[in-house]
Parts: structure tokens; C-alpha cells; sequence
């Protein structure tokens, strides 16, 4: 079958002759529809291997080249045996969580096997992936999607879980009438903004310095966004409360040394940054950034099932409408070309670029990379 394979730094393939994945026991075998691109997938292609193993993985046992594809929606084509009362059925439309855990180590055995010690991703780390004619995944990892949720924006279930986890964690439930500010306007801070708005915040502070993400922000519904190269976040978040108290909740998406720095000066005494975003290396930190507002710092990984459902229920009810993250639509033929190289070279015009798995593609295209159109 056709799939989008990745070999290494700046090497990834369309090719034709993957094996068709057979379906076992308590296993769906999946027809994808829309996958998105990620951050990380874009870190793969430029710097990797990091998350793709290039040993056999302890739970897939697979390493490059892999079926890549992660943040991925589809149909049900085929059901394993011992899923007969699941509630699965053949055509269901469905977003894919695509955890990858041993159930063994520590991590597991507290509950947090989205921190698994031996974890990954479908379409990271082996198991198949969404770019791809058919992948199979445990049954456990479909989460079927309301009638009145389209497949493209199933596509995006998997970032907003990010978000609905990182909003989760935080102290939002504690506040009555919570102020929040969030770092950085990419894919993943524009959907903590969403969730925010969706789970009851009072005030949604976006800081961001490109123009068309601030742009992006505001047409999500954030009150107010601040660019950093023009005005002091501190201060003016401040004001933007009321002059009194400050935010209550720092969201970092950005992952660079100032925001790390800013959101911990930002928040009110006892408030709490929530640290969202992944660092490549070290930075610079002063623990007294906290120790003199009392304030809290938590750290948050990926998701839990539990997140996908609170997204999928929030999409369903309407509260949460993110149709327009969706910046452009490629054939798989493109991935590279259309896709990688203009988050790389375009980052601040796109937010979601979704690769329709099911869109023809070019005759001649072997290599996705390739220019021919």
C-alpha cells in the first residue's frame, strides 16, 4: 500500500509497497482521512532522528524507516476479533489517539502513561501512521467523533487534547472568574486559547509577535493579544486585569528563554505557570522568578483518553470551533513540498496544514520531496 515513510534528516518518501497491516485481536484496522502536521514532525524532518527510533522501539519494535502521521482522523474499515459489544462499528468516523505505552514502568503504573518511561506515538515510533491507505491500532485508541464533527476537523482532536490536558492540570477549576495568559500563538497556544474560552475563562491574554498569528488569536475569540516587542507584558497584563491583581494562569507555548522569564513575572502571588511547550536545550532559569510570588510551576506532557473525550464532547456542543486553524489542505504527493517547507519557510502564515490522505496524488511522484505537479 502507498505510505509516507521517514528515513532520517530531511529524507522523507512516498512509496508503494508497505505491507497492509493485518487487524488482530481487540484491534481496528483504520482507513485515515486528514493528518495533520506537527511541530514535531517538522523537528524530525530538519534535526531527527529524535522521537523516531533508529533502534527497535521496546514497545513497537520497529525503528526507521517508519509510516509517519500522528494527529490523524479516519474511518473504521475493519474490526479485530473480541470487539463485537465495543460499540465500534465498520464506516464510524473517528480522531485516533495515538499513545504508544508499555503499561509496565512506573510512569503506567501511577497513571501517567502519557510519561511512559519506554512510550511514543503511532506515526512517530512505529505502528503505523496516518499518512498512509491503512493503519491498525487498539481499539482502546478510537474515540468516535458526533455525527455534526467533520473528519477534517477530527484531524485536529489530537493538538487540542494537548491543550484540554494542559488546561486540565492547571488550577482553572479552583478560580472563580480565572484571567489567563498564554504564550505564543502557534498551533498549540491557539488551541490552549480555545479551550480556555471553552472551559469558562473570564480573560484570555494571547502574547504573540508575529502579525498574522496575533490575527489568528482574535479571530479565536482571545480578548486581547500584546506583542512583546512593543509593549511590557508585565505591566500591561496587569492593566489589561484591572490594575490589581494579575493573571492568575500562565500557559507557555512558546518555549524560548523570555517567555519562560515573563510568564513566571506575570502571574499574581500563588498564581501558576503551566509549562506547555518542549525545549530542545537548556535555558537560563532563577528559581526566585517564583519563590517571591509563591507561585507554582507545573510541567505537562501530551494527553490522556480522558482529554480526547473532554475535546471531542466540547466539539460536539459547538464549544469549541476550530475550522479555521486549518490553513491549508495537500495531497499526500506534497507532504514536503507543500507541507514541511511552508511551516519551515512560512510558519507565520499557517497554523494547521492537513494532508488529505484520501486526494488523489501525481502519477509520477515516487519521492515526496519531489517538485513535479
Amino acid at each position: 500500500m502507498r505510505a509516507a515513510r521517514y528515513y532520517g534528516k530531511e529524507d522523507v518518501r512516498i512509496v508503494d509497497d508497505v505491507e497492509r497491516p493485518t487487524c488482530g485481536e481487540g484491534q481496528v484496522k483504520v482507513e485515515p482521512a486528514f493528518v495533520g502536521i506537527c511541530g514535531t514532525d517538522l523537528h524530525e524532518f530538519m534535526g531527527g532522528p529524535n522521537f523516531s527510533p533508529t533502534s527497535p522501539h521496546p514497545v513497537t519494535k520497529e525503528s526507521i524507516p517508519i509510516t509517519i502521521g500522528h494527529e490523524f482522523s479516519g474511518t473504521i474499515k475493519e474490526l479485530g476479533k473480541g470487539l463485537e459489544k465495543s460499540g465500534l462499528k465498520v464506516g464510524q468516523k473517528l480522531a485516533i489517539q495515538p499513545t504508544i505505552y508499555c503499561a509496565q514502568c512506573g510512569a503506567c503504573k501511577n497513571g501517567a502513561e502519557n510519561a511512559c518511561l519506554n512510550g511514543g506515538f503511532v506515526g512517530l515510533s512505529g505502528g503505523g501512521g496516518g499518512i498512509s491507505e491503512e493503519v491498525v491500532v487498539p481499539a482502546e485508541a478510537c474515540l468516535p467523533l458526533p455525527d455534526n464533527v467533520d473528519l477534517d476537523i477530527g484531524a485536529l482532536v489530537e493538538p487540542l487534547a494537548v491543550a484540554w490536558h494542559a488546561v486540565d492540570a492547571s488550577p482553572i477549576a479552583e478560580i472563580k472568574e480565572p484571567k489567563c495568559v498564554v504564550f505564543g500563538g502557534g498551533p498549540i497556544g491557539l488551541a490552549v486559547c480555545q479551550v480556555l474560552l471553552a472551559r469558562g475563562a473570564k480573560l484570555v491574554i494571547c502574547v504573540e509577535v508575529a502579525k498574522k498569528r496575533q490575527e489568528f488569536a482574535k479571530e479565536f475569540g482571545v480578548h486581547h493579544v500584546i506583542d512583546p516587542t512593543k509593549h511590557d507584558v508585565v505591566s500591561t497584563a496587569l492593566e489589561l486585569c484591572g490594575g490589581q491583581q494579575p493573571p492568575d494562569i500562565a500557559f507557555d507555548c512558546a518555549g524560548v528563554p523570555q517567555s519562560i522569564e515573563t510568564a513566571c513575572k506575570v502571574v499574581r502571588s500563588r498564581g501558576t505557570v503551566v509549562n506547555v511547550a518542549i525545549w530542545e536545550k537548556s535555558i537560563p532559569f532563577n528559581p526566585n522568578w517564583l519563590v517571591f510570588r509563591e507561585a507554582s510551576y507545573k510541567g505537562v506532557l501530551g494527553y490522556q483518553k480522558k482529554d480526547f473525550e473532554g475535546v471531542i464532547k466540547a466539539l460536539g456542543e459547538g464549544k469549541i470551533k476550530p475550522a479555521a486553524m486549518i490553513t491549508s489542505r495537500i495531497q499526500m504527493d506534497r507532504l514536503v513540498d507543500d507541507g514541511y517547507w511552508a511551516l519551515i519557510k512560512e510558519k507565520d502564515k499557517h497554523v494547521k496544514i492537513l494532508v488529505d490522505v484520501r486526494a488523489g496524488v501525481s502519477d509520477t511522484a515516487n519521492v515526496v520531496s519531489s517538485s513535479a505537479q
